[in-house]
């Protein structure tokens, strides 16, 4: 008898507990992911495509390739199939309207007087999120391709890194672009595309989160929503010190819904709206990696 859980035709099995022990420490271990007990069937519906295309008999010989020195590529195609995408324009609508009304108006003042204004989407998904940013600012400022404003938009998924330049997207999701909106789109075979002046503001990187962060210099807006409820507690705490130490002096943070930072004595953000923070502008300049 064996432990090994066998992939019959169909890949209807799913992996054991020693297997689905060792799938959730190699996703914890590279993208400090936490799988949730209960996941066997997520697990087996993701990674039993993965088994298929790689001609894999059963869990026990893919977890032998993930966690060799070989299996490099598979582990981020591992991750990249258990890794939550779940996005949409002008989701949590309330914090572009903070960027509208409070964020945006000094920014797009210190950026017409010659300073460079830097934005991160961080866990950026397919794009959306980023490309909403870029629709904001282009409604506010019909000078914004003569300022120096860059958007980085990151995912540790390189299938949503590779969406997010094609910026090609279901017709659907105009359900959630506003009507006014909607000339930042147009449609093309297979969906709607972003418009080219928004898509040269984005530049899509792929990032691990827990590992180092080769930008340079600060940002002025750091958005990372929905993305840190997926990590330890004790991750989330170093990701949120981090971030901090991302920001310049007065810049933003936006998180999601079921996210909280803690704002205790090791830390100098203060609460500045629903799921929203911010740096006092004479917060001292932060050590850390840096991005322009």
């Amino acid at each position: 008898m064996t432990n090994m859980s066998p992939l019959p035709i169909g890949g209807t099995a799913t992996p054991n507990e020693a297997e689905l022990g060792t799938i959730a420490r190699v996703l914890y271990e590279h993208a400090g992911i936490v799988l949730a007990p209960g996941k066997a069937s997520m697990v087996q519906s993701r990674l039993g495509k993965r088994l298929r295309a790689l001609g894999l008999k059963d869990y026990a010989s893919y977890i032998k390739l993930v966690t060799s020195d070989a299996g490099q590529e598979e582990r981020r195609e591992m991750i990249s199939a258990l890794t939550t995408n779940v996005t949409n324009f002008f989701r949590e609508n309330h914090h572009f309207e903070t960027l509208r009304s409070t964020t945006l108006p000094p920014l797009l003042e210190k950026a017409r007087a010659g300073k460079k204004v830097r934005i991160w989407s961080a866990g950026c998904s397919n794009g959306q999120e980023a490309f909403t940013i870029a629709m904001v600012l282009s409604d506010m400022a019909q000078d914004l391709a003569k300022l120096d404003i860059r958007i980085l938009a990151t995912d540790i998924d390189p299938r949503m890194v590779e969406r997010g330049r094609e910026s090609l997207y279901d017709v659907g999701a105009l359900n959630s672009i506003p009507q006014a909106m909607q000339r930042f789109v147009k449609p093309e075979p297979g969906g709607v595309r972003v418009i080219e002046p928004l898509r040269q503001l984005v530049s899509f990187k792929e990032l691990n989160l827990h590992q180092n962060w080769p930008m340079k210099g600060q940002f002025d807006i750091i958005f990372c929503r929905n993305v840190v409820i997926y990590f330890s507690p004790e991750d989330q705490l170093k990701l949120w010190r981090r971030f901090e130490a991302q920001l310049a002096p007065g810049g933003w943070l936006f998180v999601g819904h079921s996210e909280r930072v803690p704002l205790d004595g090791n830390t100098a953000l203060t609460t500045a709206g629903i799921t929203t923070y911010r740096l006092p502008e004479t917060a001292g300049l932060n050590g850390g990696p840096k991005w322009h």
